[in-house]
């Protein structure tokens, strides 16, 4: 199985419909990537949220799980469930991200959630950013929505623990629903890391990617 880890990552965009949704998508990943790129700018926006506990969640949550980041973080007040019928604002949102930012990776939903709020964040987010690495991550669902993902990252154990003991601390609000059991934290983890041959792994959908040095250098196209 070939591992590809860029030598330089200065830059990092996590994009979320909900709050909670970026953390419980690539939580464990967003705390290895923060600790291996001291210093990395991670840009952060949810779209849900705003003004309520869930943000002051969501702002606790994120410095947590970037340490040592240079982070910066948005959470708008769009309403959770409804975001389809405020398509306008959302691309709006996310275009504005993407003038302020220029980032290495991207992390999203994946396309095909189950999820009408983050299935449309998925597909917008496509749009604002076409030429970057974007990573769709998933979550677990009673909908069972899940395609097979096309990227692994391996989680030790320590890690996976870590993310799921802080998900608990920081979300104190969601601490009693099903989804914020550890068992249902680490059920999907384990199944990615059978794919990929760990004990755990959170799993990423990528639609297109390019190796090699010709598109860096400006090499002719067909």
């Amino acid at each position: 199985m070939l591992s590809l880890l860029p030598e330089r990552l200065d830059s990092v965009v996590l994009i979320g419909a909900h709050c909670d949704d970026i953390v419980m998508g690539c939580g464990g990943t967003l705390l290895e990537l923060c600790r291996a790129y001291p210093g990395v700018e991670v840009s952060a926006l949810t779209l849900t949220g705003g003004g309520s506990l869930r943000e002051e969640e969501e702002r606790d949550a994120l410095a947590g799980f970037c340490p040592g980041a240079r982070l910066r973080i948005a959470v708008l007040d769009l309403p959770q469930g409804q975001l389809p019928a405020r398509w306008e604002r959302v691309k709006r949102a996310l275009e504005d991200l993407r003038s302020r930012a220029d980032p290495g990776m991207v992390f999203a939903p994946a396309p095909a959630d189950g999820h009408h709020d983050r299935r449309l964040v998925a597909e917008l987010t496509s749009v604002a950013f076409p030429d970057h690495l974007l990573l769709g991550y998933e979550i677990l669902q009673r909908s069972g929505a899940l395609d097979q993902p096309t990227v692994y990252c391996p989680l030790a154990e320590p890690v996976l623990r870590e993310k799921i003991d802080k998900m608990r601390e920081y979300y104190g609000s969601q601490r009693d629903r099903a989804s914020f059991e550890a068992e249902h934290l680490a059920g999907l983890t384990r199944l990615r890391g059978v794919q990929c041959e760990a004990r755990y792994a959170e799993a990423f959908h990528v639609t297109r990617l390019v190796l090699g040095t010709a598109a860096l250098s400006g090499g002719a196209p067909y």
